[in-house]
């Protein structure tokens, strides 16, 4: 299993602000659900940040997004390690599958690879 990708999750209703924010840090929008909106640099696509008001189809917001390249081997091994699942791994309309774990902090992890 490979990492694709890790992207900090700011929970805020300030998404307007944030978008120019980061956008003066050379940040442009790549997706814009409504409820969330992800950043990302044009010379680096990876590097991106996303702003969320609240997780329409999740229990809680995640605090950070871990993209993996087979999500069914992280969740078998975050499950079999006995860490807290906090959201079952499924397919969400957007094209991605995924789950949340908790982390040994506390911390929410959206852990996803895309369909």
């Amino acid at each position: 299993m490979a990492v694709r990708r890790v992207m900090p999750i700011i929970q805020s209703e300030a998404v307007e602000d944030s978008r120019e924010f980061y956008g003066r840090l050379g940040f442009e929008e790549v997706m814009d659900l409504g409820w969330i909106t992800t950043l990302a640099s044009p010379a680096t696509p990876t590097a991106q940040v996303s702003v969320v008001t609240a997780d329409r189809t999740a229990p809680v917001t995640p605090d950070m997004s871990v993209e993996v390249d087979d999500v069914e081997a992280a969740y078998a091994a975050m499950r079999d390690s006995g860490a807290e699942i906090v959201h079952p791994l499924r397919d969400e309309e957007w094209g991605v599958r995924r789950f949340f774990v908790r982390d040994p902090n506390g911390r929410v992890v959206n852990v996803l690879s895309h369909r």
